[in-house]
């Protein structure tokens, strides 16, 4: 049995961010070519150039794809009351679509100086901001707005930092939105 992927019918577009995130994770960003790309997915260049001319706009797509879950999150919550409840459903829903997407993400904290050269750097930075705006309070005290901006970054930290300790990553996860409640909800109770 060849360890190599096979291709998967229809899904060509998958297939090529799949394994190109794999190696991106592998070698890093700027070691990958899109010949290696290809060989991997035992396919021409040319085959390759078909659905992508660059490596940037693989990683732009997968970029796009992994995090649409969070523009729809920031969308829905810019919609609602900015009550504790929904600034709990906003940490849940960005705990799972980081989750869903943790290849990715561990890729962007490993690749930093990379992700501010592209042009996806940018955009994580204003979703990030949107993202903060959306939980704290200009008026709250500055302690609180500490609080909200550590709410997101403790659920950065359940994933990125603490992958090697030694539990089950849904309970890693769990874990680290348990502490990011805390924080919103003291935050949120003192503001």
């Amino acid at each position: 049995m060849s360890s190599s992927p096979q291709p998967r019918r229809g899904n060509t577009r998958q297939l090529i961010q799949d394994v190109a995130l794999e190696l991106f994770a592998e070698q890093g960003y700027e070691k990958t070519s899109l010949r290696e790309i290809a060989e991997r997915l035992e396919v021409t260049k040319a085959a390759l150039y078909y659905h992508f001319k660059t490596k940037e706009e693989i990683l732009i797509s997968i970029f796009d794809d992994t995090t649409r879950p969070i523009d729809e999150l920031i969308a829905w919550a810019g919609e609602q009351p900015r009550t504790l409840a929904t600034k709990k459903e906003m940490l849940r829903r960005y705990s799972e679509a980081m989750c869903s997407g943790g290849q990715l993400y561990r890729f962007m904290q490993e690749n930093q100086a990379t992700m501010r050269e592209l042009s996806i750097g940018e955009t994580v930075k204003k979703r990030m901001l949107k993202m903060v705006d959306l939980l704290r309070t200009d008026e709250a005290p500055l302690p609180n707005q500490v609080r909200c901006v550590s709410a997101i970054f403790t659920l950065h930290a359940g994933m990125m930092f603490l992958q090697h300790v030694e539990a089950d990553p849904e309970e890693t996860r769990l874990a680290a939105l348990e502490v990011a409640m805390d924080l919103i909800t003291r935050a949120h109770e003192e503001g």
